[in-house]
């Protein structure tokens, strides 16, 4: 049977002409019907969930045409949205989160945590039998969560300079208490126990403020993986999804062989990810298996090759396979923007992320890039609504 996948984005707003966060994610909800699209933590972001899918082509394409409906809502008040983990300018002003009661506790709590928490990120379901396979698994998958974050990395400037990070998201989520590494636990009785130990330490309000890199739905009998940038590419969120939901299954398998057991060691993983979040596709990972540097290319080849025979079971493989060349092919879009800020200067970053998120293929990366590869290994952008069964309700930062 198929495994059914889902994924959550969220987008920056910005005003079309300056290119800074302005706090209109209210104003462009209102003008966009269903309830997928929500407020964020803060005004200046729009959350959307797709459906859940059976195959990457129709989330592909459920993808592209929630991009299409939000830039249409977007442009027409002088405003662009742009899924990136963070933009060049951002703004910020104490006050702007939205007025719900939760955000406000999560303000006054956290202070300029929440203040400055003006990234976005994609994350991505998939489903599991229950839930303590779900708290299991994610032993097994942790360590292969770095090299994701690489692929997805999209936030190399904040207030208006290079950080000399791929992804700054990353750096500015792991203030939060409970961000990182999720650590192993027997089953869903010992992590739950361990989630209502932190509430009641009143470190957080409950248990949708767990950030951790993995956790189970509290909803939905799924596994959200919560590492990834906003990726202005569509295919680089159909990329990830499809490798997530192999390595969901290929660990679902191992569980079952007798024998498995995990060594209980993740305290490495902590700097894995600040290494793929400093690096991105452009230099050292740790590689998960030997736990030693190696170029993020060769990471990411050996985990396709250990994950072809589940992602040939999903019918994933050709598409994935493509998908993975071309994104090593074009440079992680931190790179790109590092291009286009070298050549055009830091405001044409703002134009290059809105048209990559509206779908443009202008420019593959900066001088010297690859070509693009031309395959198209997924749905065409202008492919008619997927069909699915129901949506996934699920959390973002406010739970």
């Amino acid at each position: 049977m198929t495994v059914r996948v889902g994924v959550e984005e969220e987008f920056h707003v910005l005003d079309a002409e300056s290119g800074r966060l302005v706090p209109g994610a209210g104003t462009v909800l209102g003008r966009l019907r269903g309830s997928e699209f929500k407020t964020e933590l803060q005004r200046s972001a729009v959350e959307w969930n797709s459906l859940v899918h059976d195959s990457l082509d129709s989330l592909h394409a459920d993808l592209s045409g929630a991009r299409r409906r939000l830039d249409a809502a977007a442009s027409g008040l002088g405003l662009a949205v742009v899924a990136a983990g963070t933009v060049p300018f951002a703004r910020l002003t104490p006050g702007d989160a939205t007025p719900d009661f939760r955000y406000r506790h999560m303000v006054d709590e956290y202070r300029r945590v929440a203040d400055e928490h003006l990234v976005c990120s994609a994350q991505v379901h998939v489903d599991v039998p229950d839930r303590d396979t779900a708290v299991r698994i994610m032993c097994a998958v942790s360590p292969w969560l770095p090299p994701l974050l690489a692929l997805s990395a999209s936030s190399p400037f904040w207030l208006g300079a290079d950080t000399g990070y791929a992804s700054w998201r990353t750096m500015l989520w792991q203030r939060w208490p409970t961000a990182g590494p999720v650590g192993c636990f027997a089953g869903a009785a010992d992590y739950d126990a361990a989630v209502e130990g932190l509430i009641r330490s009143g470190v957080i309000k409950d248990s949708g403020m767990v950030y951790y890199d993995l956790r189970p739905s509290e909803h939905q009998r799924t596994l959200e993986l919560r590492v990834c940038d906003a990726s202005p590419r569509t295919e680089t969120v159909v990329l990830i999804a499809g490798l997530f939901r192999a390595l969901v299954e290929d660990a679902r398998v191992r569980l079952e062989r007798p024998g498995w057991v995990c060594d209980g060691r993740h305290e490495w993983l902590r700097a894995a990810m600040w290494r793929a979040a400093q690096s991105g596709l452009e230099g050292d990972l740790v590689d998960p298996e030997t736990r030693r540097a190696a170029p993020a290319p060769t990471v990411l080849r050996d985990m396709l090759r250990r994950l072809r025979p589940v992602l040939e079971a999903q019918g994933d493989w050709d598409t994935v396979r493509v998908l993975l060349e071309e994104a090593l092919a074009r440079g992680s879009a931190a790179h790109r923007l590092r291009g286009v800020a070298e050549e055009e200067g830091l405001p044409a970053c703002v134009g290059a992320l809105a048209a990559e998120t509206r779908g443009e293929r202008g420019r593959s990366g900066g001088p010297g890039a690859a070509p693009a590869v031309r395959r198209r290994p997924v749905a065409a952008a202008g492919a008619g609504p997927p069909e699915a069964s129901a949506a996934y309700s699920v959390e973002s930062v406010g739970g």
